[in-house]
């Protein structure tokens, strides 16, 4: 991949470590409701859909009480995660100042989205940000609006950067180059590499050297 124009990004384990922060406001507001433990497992299996989606799997119940609290722990736990990713605002900062089209497409409901988008001071360096929907999975569609955005960029042009298997499957329909991110203590880096993205990298420091010396 030379002559990058384009970059999309995920959020979650891409930007930021804010996976064991998602897993902590999901627990604080889902088990008060129904009386039940949850584990860590039983929250990721729902993951796919955004945070409503997941609170309408795991307490259907109480769905608006359960996003109400989601929401309002998630911002009150984002201390566990103040920082994205050493090095991720560094390498914005010179794609933007290079002219590269940046945008994000991520799981995300757009009210966590824009929480952490706020709490991290990067909006402005996206142009187009698609979040994720209560019903499924949408990524293929986010990424495809990205590139209807974009214009006249070819899909050779552009990758999307993310950390998780199903990113990889995602990027292969919508027919735009994957790179997956392992960085994040997340990360699952034997499903990542199973898959065979057209890269993979392990930390931001190599991932930022690469995309720079293709723009």
């Amino acid at each position: 991949m030379q002559n990058i124009k384009g970059v999309i990004f995920d959020l979650d384990g891409t930007i930021a470590n804010t996976l064991p922060m998602c897993i902590a406001a999901f627990r604080k507001s889902i088990e008060p409701l129904t009386g039940k433990a949850v584990s860590d497992e039983e929250i990721v299996a729902t993951f796919g859909p955004s945070e409503e989606g997941t609170i309408m799997a795991l307490a259907p119940d109480y769905y608006d009480e359960g996003v109400a609290a989601y929401l309002r722990y998630y911002e009150e736990l984002h201390h566990m995660c103040s920082q994205p990713f050493e090095g991720i605002v560094r390498l914005l900062e010179t794609l933007k100042d290079n002219g590269v089209r940046l945008a994000m497409v991520t799981g995300k409901g757009k009210n966590s989205a824009d929480i952490s988008m706020d709490k991290f001071g990067i909006t402005s360096y996206f142009e187009k940000i698609e979040t994720g929907h209560p019903g499924g999975p949408r990524k293929v569609e986010g990424i495809r609006a990205c590139m209807d955005f974009f214009g006249d960029l070819d899909k050779s042009e552009v990758v999307y950067i993310g950390d998780a298997p199903s990113d990889i499957e995602s990027c292969r329909v919508a027919g735009v180059p994957i790179v997956a991110a392992a960085w994040a203590e997340t990360a699952e880096p034997e499903k990542l590499e199973a898959l065979q993205p057209d890269v993979l990298f392990y930390d931001v420091e190599n991932f930022s050297a690469w995309l720079q010396s293709r723009i």
